[in-house]
């Protein structure tokens, strides 16, 4: 193959690329299992806008299958993402885990022992501190009916009821 046509195909491919990240998204499932009884959480994320947030903040690479560098995602997570109760109590959310593949970084999250109904508030803040654009959608499933609420930069914030 000719040479400057491999380097224009790579560069097309690279500006394809770039072109098609312009929009900046996460979603989060809210949902009760009620074989553990516990309120389940699994937010999905670009793995590219997880990456240049961890690189800005920090300076560095991360790797997010090293715990240490799991971490840093988590404290920044529980950071920006939490429900709350009635009586505006943040609800505790443990830290189940982290899955990272080229395309995407998903977290799980749970409330144990504690259900679903007893979310009054959300609030969404991941990524939306870094990329003025994200959007954050969640989808939260309560005695069998699935509500969708919509956070940004300007609303990371709402009531459930």
């Amino acid at each position: 193959m000719n040479p400057l046509r491999l380097v224009a195909l790579l560069c097309t491919a690279v500006c394809l690329n770039a072109a098609a990240h312009r929009f900046h998204a996460g979603i989060t499932d809210i949902s009760y299992n009620a074989r553990t009884g516990s309120t389940e959480i699994v937010h999905t994320y670009m793995a590219h806008d997880v990456e240049s947030l961890l690189t800005a903040l920090y300076q560095r690479q991360f790797d997010l299958s090293d715990p240490d560098d799991q971490a840093v995602l988590r404290r920044y997570v529980e950071k920006q993402f939490w429900l709350a109760d009635k009586d505006g109590h943040h609800l505790p959310l443990g830290w189940v885990g982290v899955t990272v593949d080229t395309d995407s970084v998903v977290v799980y999250q749970e409330a144990v022992r504690t259900p679903v109904t007893q979310v009054e508030t959300i609030h969404d803040a991941v990524l939306s501190d870094f990329l003025p654009d994200q959007q954050n959608t969640v989808n939260l499933t309560a005695n069998g009916s699935l509500r969708t609420f919509g956070f940004t930069n300007s609303r990371t914030e709402l009531a459930v009821h």
